[in-house]
């Protein structure tokens, strides 16, 4: 599972989940895509956007595509 997958059972589209966390709707398609690994505070938003621990955040959160090098 992903934050994709996350975000899905909670019923949001990417810019609802966006606005709830106060980041913008890029910020959740690189992390989705594994474009970043989003900052703790970051995390913390999206965790409250969603109503779950920061860890489970966290735990959906792929390595930068680049960390594989």
């Amino acid at each position: 599972m992903g934050l994709r997958e996350l975000r899905a059972e909670h019923v949001l589209s990417q810019q609802d989940l966006a606005t709830r966390a106060g980041v913008s709707k890029t910020t959740i398609v690189h992390i989705e895509t594994g474009r970043i690994r989003p900052h703790p505070s970051t995390v913390r938003k999206l965790a409250a956007a969603l109503g779950v621990p920061s860890r489970v955040v966290m735990e959906q959160v792929r390595p930068p595509m680049d960390a594989a090098s």
